[in-house]
This record gives C-alpha cells, structure tokens and sequence, in this order.
C-alpha cells in the first residue's frame, strides 16, 4: 500500500525487454534506505517487487500485465520515474490509499498556468473516467491528486510548486500518456452496487449458482441512512 507522495525522482539505468516482458534498473537513492530485496516501491505508480539491489540503485522484473496496462513499456534509459516505498503501518497517509495496481492511461491533453500552479487536463477512457469525481482523488503517476474537474472524455488536476518540483509531471508534454489509479474506495463501491447485473460475477457464496442475490441497493442504503 502507498499514499501518493512522491519520496524522489529516479532514473531509468536500463530496460532489458523479452518478447512480453522484461527487467528494470533504476538509479535511486532515498527509497533504498531500509529496503530489501522483496519489498514494494512504485515506480510511475506501478507497484513492483525490488528483485536485486545495486550501488546507488535496484532491479524490478515487470511482466506483460503491467507492461499492457502501463507506460512503463515506454520507458527508456535516461527517463525520469517517480518512485515511493510502500507506507510502514506506523506511517502517516499524507495523499490517500493508493495500491499501485494501475486501472489504465491517460493522455495529457494540455498544460495552463494558473497563477502559482499548473492546470493538467488529460484524456482517458470511460472505464476510468466513470470513476473520477470532482475533489475526489485520483493517482498519476504515482502522484496523489486532487480531481478539479471532470467530464465525458477528460478531467483535471491543479499541481502546485512543491508538487511540481518534487515529481515528473510538469515534465511531460501533451501527448504524453500518464498511470491512472481511481480511489480504491470508489473501485469497490462500483463493484458491490453492481454485483447483481454483472454477468462475470461469482457465486455469492463462492460454490452455490442458486444463493439468493445481494440486498444491498440504493434503496437499502437509504433506508438506512446511508
């Protein structure tokens, strides 16, 4: 589990590529203190397992799931990644519950200065989209965000300095493509309200196809305060 809060920047080393997955090397300095090969960092939001540690660096192996639902296949030697430790139980969550496990990309669609901040406007698809809400949050690139607006085919996010400096988004261009994370929360409310129509769900009870389907509705929920 992560929070969103960029620890640094790092550097891509190398990417050995297979037919369909393949091994990143990352230069980094900060999230190497106190890790051991088999812990969590995100890279670019992308929860990976730290497989080899190196002077001044460590190694991650990333199959072809990540590799389709990421822009971490586009990498490159010399590009800039964020990179975050899993949080510690004693931690403090200073963005919002991020798992790092990606729901797809956005393309960044344009970049407008807003007094002291910098407003990003990106493109996604509706899978994602349908679960963006205004002052909701949302994780890109690993970057917990505040969602400042939304509709049909975009939202947007207002990055302040600190943000800006601490992180690689203001790096980007238009065109770009960018992680996107929704909020957890959000991602399994959809999913329960839904459970009743979704042809793909399981058994309710994991074995019998005749169990009695779900009461939780909107109707039940209002009646009981929700």
């Amino acid at each position: 589990m992560f929070t969103g809060i960029i620890e640094e920047v790092g550097t891509v080393r190398s990417v050995i590529s297979g037919a369909r997955s393949g091994e990143i090397s990352l230069a980094a300095q900060k999230v190497l203190e106190g890790t051991l090969v088999g812990d969590s960092i995100a890279v670019n939001g992308v929860c990976l397992t730290v497989t080899k540690l190196l002077p001044g660096g460590f190694c991650a192996d990333v199959m072809p799931e990540t590799l389709s639902r990421t822009n971490l296949g586009s990498l490159r030697s010399g590009d800039k990644v964020n990179l975050e430790r899993a949080m510690q139980a004693n931690g403090r969550f200073g963005g919002h519950i991020v798992s790092g496990h990606i729901d797809g990309t956005g393309v960044i669609e344009r970049m407008e200065r807003d007094e002291n901040a910098v407003r990003v406007r990106i493109r996604a698809k509706p899978p994602v989209l349908r679960l963006i809400i205004e002052k909701g949050s949302v994780c890109i690139d690993g970057i917990s965000l505040t969602v400042t607006e939304v509709d049909s085919s975009s939202f947007g996010v207002s990055v302040i300095p600190h943000t800006g400096s601490e992180t690689t988004l203001l790096q980007k261009r238009a065109g770009d493509a960018v992680n996107l994370e929704n909020d957890v929360v959000g991602k399994y409310v959809e999913r329960l309200m839904n459970f009743n129509t979704d042809k793909n769900a399981p058994p309710l009870d994991g074995k019998d196809k005749n169990a009695k389907p779900s009461l939780l509705t909107l109707e039940y929920l209002e009646q009981n305060g929700f």
